[in-house]
């Protein structure tokens, strides 16, 4: 891959150039760090799910979500974050990260509608967690994110079906959620986790092996975007708020520039679904003020 100075790689440079917005990525990018402020450190430590997206030994990428009482994030040092959890068994990721892995991570706060991003590689502790060395730290806006409080919901986590395509229950699940992680990774293996959120309805099935999401304005870094440019490989996460399960996907995503507004079409490969994915449920949302409205299908 060419290298690009700044934070930002060759695919990245590229949907920010197309969607003209190369000015608004460099100040933004003027936020990436690669150390974790104090802030950012209280911020973890307050926090009960991370989620984590790598790949698999096949090279699929997924995402799944990790989860602890308060404390169970912790940031070791200003580059290391400490994560006293692991994947479920019968987890795509439950493998990958009994190893040193590239990995991408969100912590969401839906009560106070925040989050913040940290990239880098993980290693297992030999204790039951994972030893995270921050590549990329960052914070994003709150757009998007529908509030919600968290409420214990002790449970198993446990697998409860396996496929290639999606059940009917399954795309109901899917068409009507109002929030869902993507991850992502660069040719290099770089990975990234990113947070998508907007009203009932903005995540669309066309089939039952293929959805569509609307890119909706953000950062402008366009690190999503910018790695399926390169990379197609996608895994999707979506937290099924009132029973604290998941829906776990992977396949490939496309970027379509041909509508008024850039779409991305995604194509399913593997589906996993969890019972119990997280001892949380979460109470009914209060949707964010900046969810567009969804067009009638």
């Amino acid at each position: 891959m060419k290298n690009i100075p700044g934070p930002y790689h060759q695919g990245e440079r590229a949907v920010q150039l197309r969607a003209d917005a190369l000015e608004r990525a460099d100040h933004s990018g003027r936020a990436i760090g690669r150390t974790i402020p104090p802030v950012a450190a209280r911020f973890l430590t307050e926090r009960r799910t991370l989620v984590v997206g790598a790949a698999d030994r096949e090279g699929r990428i997924w995402a799944t979500q990790l989860s602890g009482p308060p404390g169970f994030l912790r940031a070791a040092d200003e580059t290391t974050l400490a994560v006293a959890a692991l994947p479920a068994p019968g987890d795509p990721l439950a493998d990958v990260l009994g190893h040193p892995a590239e990995v991408g991570t969100i912590a969401l706060d839906p009560a106070g509608r925040r989050r913040m991003r940290l990239n880098g590689r993980a290693v297992p502790d030999g204790r039951g967690g994972l030893v995270i060395a921050a590549g990329q730290v960052y914070a994003n806006c709150p757009k998007y994110i529908q509030r919600r409080s968290p409420q214990e919901a002790p449970g198993t986590p446990r697998v409860t079906s396996r496929g290639t395509r999606l059940t009917t229950v399954q795309q109901l699940t899917i068409a009507t959620a109002d929030t869902f992680f993507v991850a992502t990774a660069s040719p290099d293996g770089k990975v990234d986790a990113s947070h998508r959120g907007g009203n009932p309805g903005f995540l669309g099935v066309l089939a039952p092996d293929r959805l569509r999401w609307p890119d909706y304005p953000g950062n402008n870094m366009f690190m999503t975007l910018g790695n399926l440019e390169l990379n197609p490989s996608a895994g999707l996460l979506l937290p099924d708020w009132e029973t604290g399960g998941a829906l776990l996907l992977t396949g490939e995503a496309r970027i379509d520039w041909t509508g008024p507004a850039r779409t991305v079409d995604f194509t399913v490969t593997q589906v996993v679904e969890l019972a119990h994915a997280t001892p949380l449920t979460w109470t009914p949302p209060e949707f964010s003020p900046a969810n567009p409205a969804v067009p009638p299908a």
